[in-house]
């Protein structure tokens, strides 16, 4: 038998959607009763989903009044993309004698990417993109960095989310990237698609750096 989430859950799940896609910005503050009244709830429920949610670090509460969605700041993104780099630019290498086991995987998630770019769904096209990376990272074989790299997930969809909604033509850019990475996996050399990887997550960096 099927368990229905709970009323705690459901809010904690639309909460954290909203604020990982952008829907709800860094800086921007709700109440409890804007959030009962939006999702059918009563305030015990949507009290229970914030502290759970302040817990992560993605809110910060304030007694009677209601949450602060906390912002990234500008060392947030560069601490989580330069974790990336590294572990990305290892994992590109040491899944090589792996790819064989993932590039349909891979395959299948860019063509998802492909649709939801179509759709005009920046959220949906976000959480394949991440999908996408950690396929590599898991592929490595590493449970250790593959659970560190995990750990960022949450903020990596804040981070991406942003770039991809301040700029229509930086979800053709990343589409072309993972083309490129998954054509690679085919028929490309080790040292060609590890370099790839890099050239991926640093251009994201460089990016943030010119602000945009």
């Amino acid at each position: 038998m099927v368990v229905a989430p709970s009323a705690s859950a459901r809010v904690y799940d639309r909460v954290k959607t909203d604020i990982l896609s952008g829907q709800l910005p860094g800086g921007g503050f709700v109440t409890e009763g804007e959030l009962a009244t939006r999702t059918g709830v009563s305030r015990t429920p949507v009290r229970e989903a914030l502290l759970r949610l302040e817990s992560e670090g993605l809110v910060r509460l304030y007694p009677k009044k209601g949450a602060l969605v906390v912002p990234l700041t500008a060392d947030d993104v560069r601490d989580v993309l330069q974790a990336r780099l590294v572990i990305e630019g290892w994992a590109a290498g040491a899944m090589w004698e792996r790819r064989a086991d993932v590039v349909d995987t891979l395959d299948d998630l860019l063509e998802q990417m492909a649709d939801t770019r179509d759709a005009d769904d920046v959220t949906a096209f976000v959480a394949h993109d991440r999908r996408f990376h950690e396929v590599i990272v898991a592929a490595a074989g590493n449970a250790v960095l593959t659970g560190t790299y995990q750990s960022l997930r949450d903020r990596q969809l804040t981070i991406v989310a942003a770039q991809m909604r301040m700029s229509g033509s930086r979800v053709d850019q990343a589409l072309a990237g993972h083309r490129e990475l998954v054509e690679l996996l085919r028929s490309g050399t080790k040292a060609a698609f590890t370099k790839a990887v890099r050239h991926h997550v640093e251009a994201a960096i460089s990016r943030i750096r010119a602000g945009r």
